[in-house]
């Protein structure tokens, strides 16, 4: 069964006055229901509206509250963080600063390890530099002494004897200028191993310096046992020495002396050995000589010498002699040689051959060579002021003064004040002098040739000069030595060196000069093999500038 409320607008149904004022009632009723529903309603969304927007507003809040914290404690996480990562680094920079202060200490110690042992390394290596030679490791000087001191004390206990060997290698500077120091310093090297293969375990040879050695011989029988080995020594030198390809040899000279006949300390016998081997020296070389009580004479006359010279050339005491040199074709007098002469006011006259060698030794020759050259220099202007043609005057120059800085300066000096033509003036020098150092001497001969001086080489033959050097050497005179000048005799065969002289100066454009010319057959074989000039007491003997002055004024001539 259905309802249905009845519609007033349905055609079917009609309502009275009464029922439509109830319907109208009813309607209103409902309609104001209907309304005061829907504004409930509409209350109730409105309300429900705004708890919603209250509720989202809250969430809001709480939400940004909670974003706040979230980013406090982000904050706070990142903080702690950094402060951890700070924390760390500060620990592993200390750490790093802790390990590398370890490895400094580590380091340090290693290096201080190291650092002591190079210490102790040097000061061994200095200890033993101290007490041996640099050259042959052998003793020095220093740890002779030592070794000589403990030596003699033994002896001195025990009464026995022993012996200082000085050994001096004879023309080791001819060799040492003339192949180089490199071959003279190998050249010492062997000659010390040597005297080592000789030697007894006991004994000690130490290098003196130069090429000078001293040995040791320790409880020594008698001096035949040292003349025995010293012997050894003399011949163990001799042989020779194959070096970078080069063929040496050499002799040794041996001064000995003995303990305790010869000195009762070291100082006393090394000098005495020394005395012994400077004797050998002017005696024969290569061989040992014992010291004798008489050598002492000599020294002691060296050194009166020595003082005298100072004197005299203070006191004008020297004076030059003029020796004729004379052309052998034509007997004319084409100059001199002027000789030093020394007269002593309590000795009388003094061979050059007694001071000539002390004056190199001690030095005096280069001021005693000046005083020659200038003495000379002026006396050919005085001879050539008076009319007179002394031709060349030759003047012998010494080692020491052509290795002087100061000669060429000083010749220049001389040849100015004097006023003599430069082509008036020879200069003689040795071979050896030459040879010493024979692209510096080359140098110097060519300013000397410069000046316009003459430059003859002294003692020909005699030296160890190579002919190439000959040839590039500017000389102008060769003089023969008259050693071989006095091996000229009437026998075939002899002479054959001075022909060869007088050959070789001839191709070479150079003069030739023969001295020590003393006998007619000498003069004779001269001129027969054309000898451009000759010196010696068969054509004059050396005369004072008056004898030969006059003797220029009688003519220059000396008879054929």
């Amino acid at each position: 069964m259905s309802s249905t409320v009845a519609d007033p607008s349905h055609p079917e149904r009609r309502c009275g006055p009464q029922e439509g004022a109830h319907d109208r009632r009813s309607a209103g009723r409902l309609q104001a229901t209907v309304l005061a529903g829907g504004e409930h309603l509409l209350a109730a969304r409105e309300a429900q509206l705004v708890a919603r927007e209250l509720a989202a507003e809250r969430r809001d809040v709480v939400l940004e509250q909670q974003n706040q914290q979230l980013a406090l404690r982000q904050a706070q996480i990142a903080e702690r963080e950094r402060h951890a990562q700070r924390r760390l680094r500060a620990r592993e920079r200390e750490l790093s600063r802790l390990r590398g202060a370890n490895a400094q200490l580590v380091m340090a110690t290693l290096g201080a390890q190291e650092l002591t042992e190079e210490v102790r390394r040097a000061k061994d290596r200095m200890g033993y530099l101290a007490h041996h030679d640099f050259l042959t490791n052998l003793p020095n000087r220093v740890l002779l002494m030592e070794r000589l001191a403990q030596a003699i004390a033994m002896a001195a206990r025990q009464g026995s004897r022993m012996a200082v060997l000085f050994v001096d290698l004879d023309r080791f500077k001819v060799i040492n200028d003339s192949l180089g120091h490199a071959i003279g310093d190998l050249l010492l090297q062997a000659v010390g191993q040597r005297l080592l293969s000789v030697l007894r375990t006991t004994d000690t040879a130490c290098r003196q310096g130069g090429d000078e050695f001293v040995v040791l011989l320790a409880e020594v029988a008698n001096e035949r046992a040292v003349a025995e080995l010293a012997d050894t020594l003399c011949r163990a030198i001799a042989e020779p020495y194959q070096l970078d390809g080069e063929t040496i040899h050499i002799g040794g000279t041996i001064g000995i002396s003995m303990y305790p006949e010869d000195g009762k300390d070291a100082e006393t016998l090394i000098r005495n050995a020394d005395m012994a081997m400077y004797h050998g020296k002017h005696s024969g070389r290569n061989r040992s000589y014992f010291y004798r009580p008489e050598m002492n004479l000599r020294v002691v006359e060296r050194q009166r010498i020595e003082a005298d010279l100072h004197r005299a050339l203070g006191l004008g005491e020297f004076a030059l002699h003029y020796q004729p040199r004379v052309n052998l074709a034509s007997g004319a007098i084409t100059g001199a040689e002027a000789l030093l002469r020394w007269t002593h006011p309590e000795h009388g006259a003094v061979a050059p051959s007694r001071f000539i060698p002390v004056a190199e030794d001690c030095g005096l020759i280069v001021p005693l060579g000046e005083w020659v050259l200038r003495e000379a220099c002026m006396q050919v202007a005085r001879w050539k002021s008076e009319g007179l043609d002394p031709g060349v005057i030759a003047v012998n120059i010494s080692a020491l003064e052509f290795r002087d800085d100061g000669f060429v300066g000083r010749l220049r000096a001389v040849l100015a004040d004097s006023g003599l033509t430069p082509a008036c003036l020879e200069l003689e020098i040795t071979e050896g002098v030459l040879m010493h150092d024979a692209g510096a001497s080359a140098a110097i001969l060519h300013e000397l040739k410069e000046i316009g001086v003459l430059l003859a080489i002294d003692d020909f033959g005699t030296g160890y000069s190579s002919l190439s050097y000959l040839n590039r050497f500017p000389i102008d005179v060769l003089k023969i030595d008259q050693s071989f000048v006095r091996d000229i005799r009437a026998a075939p065969g002899d002479g054959v060196i001075v022909g060869a002289v007088i050959a070789m100066g001839r191709s070479l454009g150079q003069r030739v000069v023969a001295e020590g010319v003393e006998e007619v057959e000498q003069l004779n074989f001269l001129r027969a093999r054309h000898c451009d000039e000759g010196q010696g007491y068969l054509l004059g003997r050396p005369m004072p500038a008056g004898s030969f002055g006059a003797l220029l004024v009688a003519g220059g001539e000396i008879p054929p």
